[in-house]
């Protein structure tokens, strides 16, 4: 009996995410008097499994098959069935990416078990498994309870949780098990992956600085062959003032839904209710009003800052510091204070 922790890989080294679903494993396992088993599946298993030892799992189970070597729902989630099934784990845990959400809640459905998504915070109450979760756009904290004597599924939500100060000299059990699936009986194939290059993940960013629409009040002129000049000062106002700061900070940039709506920026950077949700250490909102779709994507950020030359904007209710400018006027001046500081 043991919490199960899915490791989620990509090409052979661990995604930096799971190491926050073993921390919160970890407390569920020490409330419940258990181990910690990270489940590595695909190439490299045995080193990331090294790994997860050194983030707090005290054994693992690992499967270095070919048929493993990138993610598919099907092979993924017959070998996490079979594994459930064997050994009837308390609770299996995973942080809800697009992979975790899909592989946890259908191996969920084949056990006939309980899950609940995307938790904020995890505890004990005897044996049930009671998780916080955001509702109503992140207006409302509600607490859900798994109890029972069945193995409970669990996402949380990426950067909700802390994780552990890696241990080095830790060392780890591994037990090497066999695919469920064959190459011939897995329907779905993966031909290649296109990856975008020196760009940070909005998902994984520790900084976000986000562009809303009114970085279209752009004071310079338009060229005269630029068309559309609204939209020309927008993109150009994402260009020269939003990215430096981003680069200057090492920071991703995000956007409103405002501004994707209206082609300043493409739609991969939206935040917010229909685009991604974000836990930054630090959220930096420029030209965004916060509207309750965008609040709903960045909320729980740990520390926002707003710029916005309106000073009733919503925005600022939510923000811990609040600068009553326009972006135009400060950001710039932000930057060029940074990069004197940081020795940039």
């Amino acid at each position: 009996m043991s919490v199960f922790v899915w490791v989620e890989t990509f090409e052979g080294a661990m995604n930096p995410s799971s190491r926050e679903a073993l921390a919160a494993g970890k407390t569920l396992a020490d409330g419940l008097g258990v181990g910690v088993t990270a489940l590595v599946f695909g190439g490299n298993a045995a080193a990331i499994a090294n790994e997860a030892g050194q983030y707090g799992a005290t054994t693992a189970v690992i499967c270095d098959d070919a048929t493993l070597n990138d993610f598919r729902l099907e092979p993924y989630a017959a070998l996490l069935t079979k594994l459930v099934q064997d050994h009837s784990p308390k609770v299996v845990l995973a942080v809800a990416t697009n992979r975790g959400r899909e592989l946890v809640a259908s191996s969920a459905a084949d056990t006939n078990s309980g899950m609940i998504a995307e938790a904020i915070e995890l505890g004990l109450d005897g044996e049930a498994v009671v998780a916080t979760k955001a509702a109503y756009a992140g207006k409302v904290l509600g607490k859900m309870a798994l109890r029972g004597t069945g193995t409970k599924f669990v996402t949380i939500r990426g950067r909700a949780f802390k994780p552990q100060e890696q241990n080095t000299s830790a060392s780890i059990t591994v037990t090497t098990v066999a695919a469920v699936l064959t190459e011939d009986a897995i329907a779905s194939k993966i031909e290649s992956f296109e990856q975008e290059v020196g760009k940070v993940n909005l998902s994984d960013a520790a900084i976000i600085v986000s562009g809303g629409r009114g970085i279209a009040n752009n004071p310079k002129n338009a060229p005269a062959d630029a068309g559309d000049a609204t939209i020309w000062k927008a993109k150009d106002g994402f260009a020269t003032v939003i990215t430096p700061l981003a680069e200057m900070l090492g920071a991703a940039v995000g956007a409103s839904r405002a501004a994707v709506d209206a082609g300043f920026i493409p739609y991969d950077h939206q935040v917010g209710q229909t685009g991604k949700v974000v836990n930054p250490d630090l959220y930096i909102a420029c030209a965004i009003s916060g509207a309750i779709q965008h609040q709903a994507g960045m909320r729980n950020s740990k520390l926002i800052v707003a710029i916005n030359k309106d000073g009733d904007a919503p925005i600022f209710k939510l923000a811990r510091y609040g600068v009553v400018e326009d972006v135009y006027n400060f950001v710039p001046a932000l930057t060029e204070e940074l990069k004197k500081r940081l020795g940039k």
